[in-house]
């Protein structure tokens, strides 16, 4: 059993890693665009934030319908990696209990 949960927990706990780091650098991303630092019209720019926006907005889209508005602040990211960290502390105790 352990032959399968320990690798099968690592591969999960890895693709959840890498999806904050998506979320963050979408995030920095938007503030850069945003403050007219890095510029959408260069194509690696654009490609790059497309590739983000693809991967993280249909999670983030539930949580933006869910929590409420606060202007120009936008909190989704931030609770979906709560929420992404609370999942893999209980897979974590899972795997733990199993072994």
């Amino acid at each position: 059993m352990e032959v399968i949960i320990i690798p099968l927990y690592q591969v999960i706990s890895l693709v959840i890693r890498l999806f904050m780091w998506a979320l963050i650098i979408s995030a920095v991303m938007s503030w850069l665009v945003a403050f007219g630092v890095i510029n959408t019209h260069n194509r690696f720019v654009y490609t790059v934030m497309d590739a983000l926006h693809r991967i993280t907005e249909p999670f983030l889209r539930p949580l933006r319908n869910i929590l409420p508005n606060t202007g120009g602040i936008d909190f989704s990211p931030l609770a979906l990696i709560l929420i992404l960290i609370l999942v893999q502390e209980v897979l974590r105790q899972l795997v733990l209990r199993i072994l």
